[in-house]
């Protein structure tokens, strides 16, 4: 077994609501249990039991420390009432508690089990600042391709207000009855609820994988949106880095109008470009041009070849980026999109 002086310090949070017995509920944080001996004789250390990290109530209620662990005799996770009777458990070898699967109601439990959610910090206090870049161009500037590219390859989150829109409708989330009203009215969603919407999206993210990192592809598109992101961050908020896609008109015209084939898109056409291009001139390049002025900016040449283009991006995002993941091996899909193998028929 591993030395205990060895094991990474346990700096996870779990939250545990929705139980049938109410008591189960609350926040448990790394267990500060001393050493002792488990049932299957092995010797826990501050934040670990049997091997795996454990968690003790936060309020400290709890008869048995560490209130959530593993158990090695049974093959699973546990968490136990006030008074260390059990509660509910999961049967598997997972390293850490399952938050994707339901937990079985233990003899001492009362149904429904209850849900599982692990936090990479502690959600009693601010969450961590995120990193953001916003990323512009024109249509058909490489955004989305690149974007994939460093989610995939560099671990980087990538956010499109329109997907958080759509999510929000299909989750009737608490701006969902406000944006289906807007649209059928056939008026754009105000900037403050997708900024809003934004933030939730990568505090939840942040807070439930660790990772602080996202590229706000096509944001912000206009000076209301940089506007709602001053109202909802605070005027005092240093802005983001913008990568601008800098591409000329007719390669981005061929460029729409080749990916046309593929895509089945209804603004791929000439017609919509046109209007399209148009809309991001008046709209978006103020915006741009006003970014410039903060040195905030930078400008990509992506009419250069996806592979240029994404070695540009690599460097531009290599300060918050894991080296790791930086080096390691581009996957199949990746060499699709840098056109290094052609996508299958």
């Amino acid at each position: 077994m591993t030395e205990s002086n060895e094991w990474t310090p346990n700096t996870l949070y779990i939250e545990v609501t929705g139980a049938g017995l109410p008591e189960v509920d609350g926040l448990f944080v790394p267990s500060t249990a001393p050493p002792a001996e488990s049932e299957s004789g092995t010797v826990s250390s501050p934040g670990y039991w049997n091997g795996k990290m454990a968690w003790d109530r936060a309020d400290g209620k709890s008869a048995r420390s560490p209130a959530l662990s593993y158990s090695n005799t049974y093959r699973s996770w546990r968490i136990c009432r006030l008074d260390g009777h059990l509660a509910y458990d999961i049967t598997c070898e997972d390293e850490l508690p399952p938050t994707d699967r339901p937990w079985h109601v233990y003899k001492k439990g009362v149904a429904p089990a209850p849900k599982v959610v692990i936090h990479h910090s502690d959600p009693r206090l601010p969450c961590p600042k995120p990193n953001v870049v916003f990323v512009l161009g024109g249509p058909g500037a490489g955004k989305g391709t690149m974007c994939e590219l460093a989610e995939s390859q560099l671990g980087w989150v990538h956010l499109s207000t329109g997907d958080l829109l759509r999510a929000e409708r299909e989750a009737n989330g608490p701006h969902a009855a406000a944006i289906e009203e807007i649209i059928a009215a056939g008026n754009l969603v105000p900037s403050t609820i997708v900024v809003k919407l934004l933030r939730d999206a990568m505090e939840k993210i942040t807070r439930e994988t660790g990772n602080r990192n996202f590229l706000l592809d096509g944001f912000p598109r206009s000076e209301s949106n940089l506007e709602a992101w001053y109202d909802v961050f605070g005027k005092d908020t240093e802005l983001p880095k913008m990568l601008f896609f800098e591409c000329p008109y007719d390669v981005l015209e061929k460029r729409v109008l080749a990916r046309a084939k593929y895509t089945g898109r209804q603004d791929d056409n000439l017609v919509s470009l046109k209007s399209r291009f148009d809309t991001f001139k008046k709209e978006t390049l103020p915006t741009v041009e006003f970014f410039k002025s903060q040195n905030r900016c930078v400008e990509l040449d992506t009419s250069q070849d996806r592979q240029a283009v994404y070695k540009l991006v690599c460097e531009q995002l290599s300060e918050h980026t894991d080296c790791e993941l930086a080096n390691k091996p581009l996957s199949e899909r990746a060499e699709m999109l840098l056109g290094l193998r052609p996508f299958p028929n």
